[in-house]
């Protein structure tokens, strides 16, 4: 009989995530000679190479590439144990993973942490902030209990919970308040900075402006909505921020916020979670704190608008 133990699979999976040492050793929070032990015995047990040490970088083998498949898919097989004995609980405890998209997280993510923390002292909150389609693979072979992502997602696998919908605001100049507010039709003479490509809110504008994409001349690409307000500030070009950013990325930028006339550009932020997880009842309680953050951190934004 194969005696393969679960920190084996769980180091291997990780180092097939990571395809590195060092990286798979600090997310498993072992030392890189430890990971290294486990690999090179895991690989003795089956009696096949898994990886290709490379200087810099890692390669699974063949048969590597087939074992990490079915290593992630036990690996949630054994988490979801764990989920099905905390849904037996009346409370949430443990080790809750919830993903957030980067035009979310720094603004929802410091009220949404502390509420949960303070209601659920039991529960262990561990954040990813990433791109929506990242976060929706890593949702998928459960290295995620639930995301934060602009919907729909249109994911039979997962169940979509709306949350709110939040407006987008034109972000210009300083100098350009007071200024008629552009529609679509005048974004597209403008010079228009964008989040770069992977970015759902991206494709948000562009699809505003009936933009499906652009000369290079035409839009500029930022990696951050900070960097998109402090160009703007630069006066290089206008941006759109959802309606939650503009506390926080327009008070030491020199630039002015406006409303588009309605029909006003938006999107609807909802929770998502697989529909396989028995965690759904606690989820969904999570799903209403985050509700209630956002509408209080909207209320307060309106008035600086």
């Amino acid at each position: 009989m194969i005696n393969v133990t679960l920190r084996q699979m769980r180091y291997f999976e990780a180092l097939a995530q990571h395809r590195h040492f060092g990286r798979a050793a600090e997310t498993c929070a072992v030392s890189q000679p430890a990971l290294s032990v486990q690999i090179k015995e895991l690989e003795e047990v089956l009696g096949v190479q898994l990886v290709e040490r490379g200087a810099r970088q890692v390669r699974l083998t063949s048969f590597g590439e087939d074992l990490a498949l079915r290593v992630r898919g036990i690996l949630r097989s054994v988490d979801e144990l764990g989920e099905l004995a905390r849904a037996s609980r009346d409370g949430l405890a443990g080790r809750l993973r919830i993903g957030v998209i980067p035009t979310i997280a720094p603004y929802l993510l410091p009220s949404i942490v502390g509420t949960l923390t303070r209601q659920y002292p039991e529960a262990d909150i561990r954040v990813r902030e990433t791109v929506t389609p990242k976060l929706l693979e890593e949702l998928g072979e459960g290295r995620l209990d639930t995301a934060i992502v602009a919907l729909p997602v249109s994911e039979p696998a997962f169940e979509e919970v709306p949350l709110f919908s939040e407006d987008f605001v034109l972000v210009r100049p300083g100098e350009d308040s007071g200024k008629p507010v552009p529609g679509p039709e005048g974004l597209r003479e403008m010079r228009l900075l964008l989040l770069e490509e992977g970015h759902c809110f991206r494709d948000q504008a562009l699809s505003f402006c009936n933009m499906q994409s652009a000369a290079p001349r035409e839009l500029l690409d930022g990696s951050s909505l900070s960097t998109l307000v402090q160009m703007v500030s630069a006066g290089i070009g206008v941006t759109l921020i959802p309606e939650m950013a503009v506390p926080v990325e327009t008070r030491s930028a020199v630039v002015s916020v406006a409303r588009f006339r309605d029909p006003q550009p938006a999107r609807t932020i909802g929770m998502i979670w697989r529909r396989s997880n028995p965690l759904a009842r606690q989820l969904t309680q999570v799903a209403e704190v985050v509700r209630q953050a956002a509408d209080t951190l909207r209320a307060s934004c309106s008035p600086m608008i």
